[in-house]
């Protein structure tokens, strides 16, 4: 999810948890167990300063060791004990505990967004993502915010938020129905299909899909029940092609390859020089392919510059790739 719901998500377990009487009957446990939680909450994002290295670095790790098995529960020592070394007279256990709660559901519900989270980490590498909510879900938001708001004008704050779980575990199931909906209605339009790359949007009725058989890749929407085509592409490994060989030893392309599991590529040649793109066929939005690994290489196959990312325009794309080459 977003870092603003991871927030009010925060907000919402220091409010749960004043219904465990060891938090709730001491001032001091309530106004800790709220730090611990907020900071909880966005512990497993902390990756995020990878991004000051550089893209490839911070898409080949992110949601990886953070949200893997161990970290889920080293976060809770390190903020608990952290917080204890100010506040000695707290509950380690109750404050370790609502902490921890704080961590597992960051976690937990970053798995139903379709980046996913490497969560099963070190038992297994490979990337959760089960595609029934999207990265910002207003409902899930402002389901906080309204408790958070009731809570401001007397409402108790454990009640408040357990009720407003309850109705969010029900959310979740119907959206990951409505998901397993579309996925089947594409598979009953190519019987043939291997797997069904899904993506929610803001729109409940609207999903980004990829349907991929043993030879075509077919990227589509779910509108309204119904699914519309856009484009196709065969289906195929990367080929042995020089360029493309020197054009993958570049980090960025590395990188996006370690997350992307569908995608089509392409090379242009002018005049000696170079170009290999890959786009990531999951997040068509108007007509476009918006996260792209780009590797510009000169006559002899060395590289020039590179990047991956997010792009919506050529210019932006050129700005960096500019900056790429200067850096």
């Amino acid at each position: 999810m977003d870092t603003g719901t991871h927030v009010v998500m925060g907000i919402a377990l220091g409010g749960l948890a004043t219904l465990d009487p060891v938090v709730g009957n001491d001032p001091v446990m309530r106004q800790t167990v709220m730090v611990a939680a907020i900071i909880g909450s966005q512990a497993p994002d902390f990756d995020t300063v990878l991004k000051l290295r550089n893209n490839a670095v911070y898409i080949r790790n992110h949601r990886g060791i953070t949200h893997s098995l161990p970290a889920i529960l080293i976060w809770p020592f390190i903020i608990a004990g952290g917080i204890s070394m100010f506040v000695p007279e707290a509950n380690y256990l109750h404050l370790w505990l609502w902490t921890f709660i704080a961590v597992f559901l960051h976690v937990f519900v970053d798995i139903f967004n379709a980046y996913g989270t490497q969560a099963l980490r070190p038992v297994t590498h490979r990337w959760i993502a089960l595609g029934s909510i999207n990265i910002f879900d207003p409902f899930i938001f402002l389901a906080h915010v309204a408790g958070i708001i009731l809570w401001r004008y007397g409402f108790d704050p454990g009640y408040t938020f357990l009720t407003i779980y309850f109705i969010l575990i029900f959310y979740y199931i119907w959206r990951f129905k409505a998901r397993s909906k579309v996925i089947a209605h594409a598979k009953s339009l190519h019987p043939s299909a291997t797997h069904v790359f899904i993506s929610p949007t803001f729109r409940w009725n609207q999903w980004h899909l990829v349907i991929r058989t043993k030879e075509m890749l077919y990227v589509a929407e779910s509108r309204n029940h119904k699914i519309n085509f856009f484009e196709q592409y065969p289906f195929e490994p990367i080929p042995d092609d020089p360029i493309i060989n020197a054009a993958r030893k570049d980090a960025n392309l590395s990188a996006f390859l370690s997350f992307s599991p569908t995608y089509r590529w392409e090379v242009e040649s002018v005049n000696n020089q170079h170009e290999v793109r890959f786009v990531d066929l999951r997040y068509r939005t108007k007509g476009h392919y918006p996260f792209v690994a780009i590797v510009q290489l000169d006559e002899n196959f060395d590289i020039a510059s590179s990047y991956t990312g997010w792009v919506y325009s050529e210019e932006t794309l050129k700005r960096k790739l500019h900056l790429s080459t200067q850096s």
